[in-house]
């Protein structure tokens, strides 16, 4: 594959010939080599290799952008002349910027080399434990892979990023049978830096797979009701990705829409709520190294024991509305944990739903939201009296965050996020 450094200095040649004297660019080569299973038995082994190159070229305060897999000198050709072009027919805009000067920085997370004969070893334990421990569950696939990744980023104003990763990730699917009685598909996954630790003790993988085997057991809610709500890790990320989007996100700030608008400095969570945008956190695998926009990337809190501290605006919004822009674009969230077994949080549930997934539309701009609650368990008292199918819940997004009663003190981590249990009220639950 070519160099990455003398694909990159023959982008800048383009363009100073082309003259553009402002300018952004990325190229990147990977490889992967995967492992793939089904039902149980190693199917596939492979290596991948790919390659692309991004450029954004400015022409005044008019950008273009383009993006190609061909690193040949002919490919950039093609690639810078189709970035000009897409410039030449923008419109201007004073919002559009790149970055000022970082500096040349290198960057290096997980390991470049892959040990394939361990990690076939993890794998195939996996494997075995799952079918001797779980043995309603059967695993239709696993996808798992290797991959390292070198990128390098140059901008005009002198930045230079030069980032070299690698990382383990593994993915299954997987449904739970008993007699003529079976479950819906399952989907989870995580990614790691090393091999150290077995892979079913990895993520809460062991508690997603005996949720599968108990979702066997189906109860019926035929009523509608306003109850409380447990969200499992998986769901809790899911709803934070959700408010994130809905009143920090460059969308609805850019429109004047967003609830939150005006409201950093504010309180506008339960005390008990701190979440934070990461860069470089152990507890996290996917991450990144520097924004779409060539700063290079921070930890961001974005709320801090309730009070919300910062909006999520690249570099054309911030400019757009004259606020600060958010150095983070990874949404690689961590919430930070709570002080609660999640034992004792089940325990106080009088009536309501542990819900592990969520099926629905984008909420409106007010934070309403309504869909399916999936992998889910109906609740009474403290006791878990089956698994329920397709119940809906509703809500409003602020609201929840805000009545939230219980954050658990286990936290779990599937590379790209971690986030503890959490317990609210105020939902509205909605059987047939």
């Amino acid at each position: 594959m070519r160099d990455l450094k003398e694909a990159s200095a023959k982008m800048e040649e383009l363009l100073r010939e082309a003259g553009i004297e402002k300018y952004a660019l990325e190229v990147s080569e990977s490889e992967k080599r995967e492992l793939n299973t089904e039902n149980g038995a190693f199917v596939l082994f492979r290596t991948i290799f790919d390659a692309k190159a991004q450029v954004s070229a400015f022409a005044g305060s008019r950008k273009g952008s383009a993006a190609g897999n061909d690193l040949s000198d002919e490919g950039l050709a093609k690639l810078i002349t189709e970035a000009c072009a897409s410039a030449e027919s923008a419109e201007d805009d004073d919002a559009n910027d790149i970055a000022p000067d970082q500096g040349e920085r290198c960057f290096a997370a997980g390991p470049e080399e892959a040990d394939m004969e361990r990690f076939y070893e993890r794998l195939d334990e996996m494997s075995r434990a799952i079918a001797e421990e779980f043995p309603k569950v059967v695993v239709m696939q696993i996808i798992a892979f290797h991959e390292k990744k070198h990128t390098l980023y140059r901008n005009s104003n002198g930045t230079q990023f030069d980032c070299v990763d690698g990382a383990y990730e593994v993915e299954l699917e997987f449904s739970a049978f008993e007699g003529d009685r079976g479950t819906g598909l399952a989907y989870t996954g995580f990614s790691v830096h090393d091999l150290d630790i077995p892979f079913l003790e990895m993520c809460d993988l062991r508690k997603q797979l005996a949720d599968a085997e108990a979702s066997l057991n189906v109860t019926g809610i035929s009523e509608k009701f306003e109850g409380q709500v447990i969200f499992t890790p998986q769901a809790a990320a899911t709803f934070a990705y959700m408010l994130a989007e809905n009143y920090m996100g460059a969308s609805r700030i850019l429109a004047g829409e967003s609830m939150w608008l005006d409201k950093v400095g504010e309180k506008v969570a339960s005390d008990k709520f701190t979440v934070s945008l990461k860069a470089e956190d152990p507890r996290l695998v996917q991450t990144e190294h520097f924004t779409s926009d060539g700063f290079a990337a921070e930890n961001v809190a974005l709320i801090e024991n309730g009070v919300l501290k910062s909006h999520m605006l690249n570099l054309y919004v911030a400019n757009k509305t004259g606020r600060p822009v958010t150095k983070n674009s990874s949404m690689s969230f961590v919430i930070e944990p709570g002080d609660t077994p999640y034992a004792e949080m089940l325990a106080k549930m009088k009536r309501g739903l542990i819900v592990g997934g969520f099926s629905g539309g984008e909420p409106g701009a007010n934070g309403e939201f309504s869909g399916v609650a999936k992998n889910s368990f109906y609740v009474e008292d403290g006791k878990i009296l089956g698994a329920v199918n397709e119940v809906m819940i509703s809500g409003n997004l602020a609201g929840l965050f805000e009545r939230m009663t219980d954050l658990s003190s286990e936290l779990v981590t599937d590379g790209s996020m971690a986030a503890p249990y959490i317990m609210t009220d105020g939902v509205v639950i909605s059987g047939q």
